[in-house]
């Protein structure tokens, strides 16, 4: 069975689903994945997000700010906000917070800033970060150190860094996820780094309804396309489908012990 360690169920298009939330998480079912986490990207979507996973034990949920949200929706975030959403059994993360310097033309003070006090709730509340990153590698690993990660933990998500960023985010204890980025023709340094990548700190991911993998690059991407991944990465890796699909559901588990326990 497989595991969506990061997508965006409520920002996936239902018209291809006939209309219906509960058509999509069955193909997803049907295609072998077991679970799925929905990250969060803002605080004014995170009520309805949260809302229409109710009730899908299969279905966990991370609390947090995108780091390119609108300077409007930067400068009304709180931090005991967070910390409150946080209380919920259902959120099993903090993020996905970060630093993104390739998209966002505002203020990367307000950025960073933001994701300290991400990293320090995710300290408080004992659950680990999901990480957004960049062009900003110095700055995100600077943060990540100064910030403690490693007593929280977290996720590399979407990974496209270098060999030298995931040692040192590894150093840290984090994962590192892997997106259907892997499956394009240009990605052959990213596919040459996973290769690399210690079974114990791996993840996939789908980061639906973004970053379709071959053969569906170009469409709407969903949990179910997570096969593509971790059949790239066994072919890759020299080994098969079900062991990556072990590996990285038992890894994800282990960062989120409390997956899949919380039913509403």
């Amino acid at each position: 069975m497989l595991v969506d360690s990061h997508c965006h169920l409520d920002l996936i298009k239902l018209d291809a689903f006939e209309h219906q939330f509960t058509t999509l998480i069955a193909q997803a079912t049907e295609h072998g994945v077991e679970h799925m986490l929905c990250a969060s990207i803002d605080m004014q979507r995170y009520p309805a997000l949260r809302e229409r996973v109710n009730g899908y034990p299969q279905i966990s949920v991370s609390a947090g700010v995108h780091p390119t949200v609108d300077d409007t929706q930067a400068e009304a975030f709180d931090p005991a906000d967070l910390y409150r959403l946080a209380q919920d059994e259902k959120v099993i993360a903090i993020g996905e917070s970060g630093l993104d310097y390739f998209h966002y033309d505002g203020d990367t003070d307000r950025q960073r800033q933001r994701f300290r006090q991400h990293i320090q709730v995710a300290n408080q509340v004992g659950k680990p970060v999901i990480v957004h990153t960049r062009n900003a590698t110095e700055d995100t690993l600077t943060i990540l150190e100064e910030e403690n990660a490693v007593d929280c933990g977290g996720i590399i998500h979407c990974f496209t860094e270098s060999a030298a960023f995931a040692e040192q985010a590894m150093a840290m204890g984090l994962l590192i996820s892997i997106s259907g980025i892997i499956t394009f023709k240009n990605a052959d340094q990213l596919r040459d780094i996973a290769k690399t990548i210690p079974d114990d700190f791996l993840l996939i991911e789908t980061d639906s309804p973004y970053l379709a993998p071959v053969p569906y690059r170009g469409k709407q991407n969903q949990p179910a396309y997570v096969r593509q991944v971790a059949e790239t990465l066994a072919e890759i890796r020299g080994t098969t489908v079900e062991h990556i699909a072990a590996v990285t559901r038992e890894n994800f588990y282990r960062l989120f012990p409390t997956a899949g326990k919380a039913g509403g």
